[in-house]
């Protein structure tokens, strides 16, 4: 038997449709039924890929048990948080003051008919262990403080909406004065939480933390950005033999990843290993980019174009078990020569580094000399022998913001390391989303089994116009400047505070919630403010629109007084800043079709990373003035800050010296 959940497009609610709970996925009709007949609601908040939420599930939600508990005293609601991270959002912050500590996933939350919450944890077990009371215990307590404690659960309802009043940032009292203080002080405390000896920021768990490297790879914090990327590299967070990168480590040396790979980190991490390249010019950033990038391709790109959402972390219920190998079977696999090349290197001459019985691959040591022929021929042979085993479930809906990541990542690695296959990847994803979800000029949030649903949020608009903004520099179509000013507008009517400032992560028309988030930190991925004020003020130096701009001075000034008191986790809205500081630069190439590719190519082997490159062709019509440059019979260049150009330059060499002068202004 099916419950309510079948007829859903988020793979994470449909592997609950088996479940003998009465589930509904969030909704009026949910809401409704727990206001007439007086319920709580038990909110269940999880993703696909999440190891602790089957566990939770087939501890607790397969059994018929605690399923009857559950329907005897509450509405049960099931939410994918990455189909509504605007419900997501909301329960984990709600977590957090109720219980003093982070969240995570799965969430479990109980909520009153209106949906403020009373009382929540993250996993519990179905009996108490590990000092962990058991989920059909606290079933029970929760019900009974339902009718006897209704009169604190309203006070306590009461406080907390008020709190949640006070999260938001409040405009500064007088005219903000911008300076570049708070990237400063962000630098200073990157450098204070580094790990000098095994990269990346703080101890375990550890995260990769894209934007903050992104950050610091831009102000010349090369040696961070270096030392994370090359212990990430050859460390098991990232898959040895296929690439890609899962989510996090779950201990300081990058070794045992918790196994889910996400498409909304490999998208970001795939452009930052293209900037570290172009920056070092090591080798390993542009193998391990190249092996992310056909990832990427092989694995996540549907058929019809648009990118899938995320590999769990288990198969057979076993988390790893798709990765992990016992050394044994390695040795077996492969030649003498080659397993005395590779098992130093992978650590397979060492005891097993997960869960005391396994091997998973890391660098251990660097390769010998001369091995690197074995060391291809052992993990074409590896690679080979995995991939008959039961294989991690892949979520196969399309959001679009991560899609958007992923765009801006494949469009970047294509264009700096002039791969046509990459890039063209990038341009299919944009086409589906385009297509199939891009209605009545609004975006909609994910798409599955044809079906495309739920209004899109501020990271949807925000992340695509940046993806747009990159896929411009690799060939000039003036319908993607088209559709990201449209999605400029729909940003600015819809989501924009126009008297505080900032943007709110909901649309003005979206259903009313118990709190509307406008949020400026980051998280796994950029803030969607600091990715709005990015784009909007990139999106101004191309188009002359001064209400572009003007949106982003308003979000940077709503935020300004957080980034002076506490700038750590803000490193979008620091790369905002950095731009509101001093404008974004535009290299504008005119001349014939078949002329412009050299001088693109030079200039994508540059790390400019405050240049905007855009190479259109004599002919393209509607161009905005301030693109709008004479094209003659030969390539002509003209470097331009705002208004204000250089001279045109007629030499690839002298372009691109310009060019690196200007962004070490």
């Amino acid at each position: 038997m099916s419950n309510r959940l079948a007829g859903e497009t988020s793979p994470y609610l449909q592997q609950h449709a088996g479940n003998p709970v009465d589930w509904y996925a969030w909704g009026q009709e949910a809401l409704a039924r727990a206001r007439t007949e007086d319920k709580p609601i038990l909110l269940s908040v999880g993703y696909s890929a999440c190891h602790w939420c089957h566990v939770m599930a087939h501890e607790s939600f397969e059994d018929p048990a605690v399923a009857a508990v559950m329907n005897r005293y509450y509405v049960n609601i099931k939410v994918d948080r990455e189909e509504r991270p605007d419900l997501d959002q909301i329960y984990q912050t709600a977590h957090q003051m109720l219980a003093q500590r982070g969240g995570g996933w799965p969430l479990t939350m109980f909520l009153s008919p209106d949906g403020t919450p009373f009382w929540g944890g993250t996993y519990f077990p179905k009996t108490a262990r590990h000092g962990l009371p058991g989920f059909v215990e606290i079933l029970e307590r929760i019900a009974a403080a339902w009718r006897e404690q209704r009169a604190a659960i309203s006070e306590q309802g009461e406080q907390l909406r008020l709190a949640f009043s006070r999260l938001q940032a409040s405009p500064a009292a007088q005219a903000v004065e911008f300076d570049a203080e708070p990237v400063r002080a962000a630098l200073e405390a990157l450098r204070a939480s580094f790990d000098a000896r095994h990269g990346g920021f703080g101890g375990a768990p550890k995260f990769p933390h894209p934007t903050d490297l992104e950050l610091c790879l831009r102000k010349g914090e090369t040696a961070i950005v270096d030392t994370t990327l090359r212990r990430m590299c050859e460390g098991g967070i990232y898959d040895q033999l296929a690439g890609g990168f899962c989510r996090y480590s779950v201990d300081a040396q990058w070794m045992i990843p918790h196994f889910e790979k996400m498409l909304y980190d490999n998208g970001p991490l795939l452009a930052l290993l293209a900037d570290a390249w172009l920056v070092t010019g090591d080798m390993l950033y542009a193998r391990c980019a190249g092996e992310t990038a056909e990832w990427i391709l092989r694995e996540m790109q549907s058929p019809e174009g648009g990118y899938y959402s995320s590999l769990d972390a288990d198969s057979e219920h076993e988390e790893g078990k798709f990765y992990v190998w016992d050394a044994r079977q390695v040795r077996a696999l492969l030649s003498a020569e080659e397993w005395d090349a590779v098992a130093p290197h992978y650590g397979l001459d060492r005891p097993p580094n997960f869960e005391d019985r396994h091997w998973h691959l890391h660098v251990a040591r660097p390769l010998r000399a001369g091995a690197g022929p074995l060391l291809a021929s052992a993990k074409t042979k590896l690679f080979a022998a995995r991939a008959p085993r039961v294989r991690p479930a892949r979520d196969e809906k399309v959001l679009v913001s991560w899609n958007a990541l992923a765009i801006r990542g494949m469009a970047r690695a294509g264009r700096v390391f002039g791969n046509p296959e990459w890039l063209a990847s990038a341009r299919r994803a944009l086409e589906f989303v385009r297509a199939y979800m891009w209605r009545d000029g609004r975006l909609l949030a994910t798409y599955k089994d044809g079906r495309a649903h739920l209004g899109a949020y501020l990271d949807d608009y925000a992340y695509l116009i940046v993806a747009l903004l990159e896929l411009l520099q690799a060939e000039y179509r003036g319908k993607d400047l088209e559709f990201a000013q449209s999605l400029a507008a729909v940003l600015l009517e819809q989501f924009e505070d126009p008297e505080a400032g900032g943007f709110f992560f909901t649309a003005r028309d979206h259903e009313r919630l118990i709190h509307r988030p406008k949020p400026g930190h980051d998280n796994a991925m950029a803030s969607g403010n600091g990715m709005a004020a990015y784009a909007l003020n990139r999106l101004a130096a191309l188009t002359g629109e001064a209400r572009y701009s003007r949106a982003a001075q308003r979000t940077l000034a709503l935020f300004y007084p957080s980034l002076r008191e506490r700038p750590s986790g803000y490193a979008m809205l620091l790369l905002a800043l950095e731009e509101a500081l001093e404008a974004p630069s535009t290299a504008i190439l005119r001349g014939a079709t078949q002329d412009l590719p050299p001088w693109q190519g030079a200039l994508a082997r540059e790390y400019l990373p405050g240049t905007l490159v855009l190479a259109i062709p004599a002919g393209t019509p509607d161009l905005p003035p301030v693109l709008d440059k004479p094209a003659g019979r030969s390539v002509s260049a003209w470097l331009c800050r705002g208004q204000t150009c250089l001279p045109p330059i007629d030499s690839i060499q002298a372009l691109a010296n310009a060019c690196k002068q200007t962004a070490l202004r």
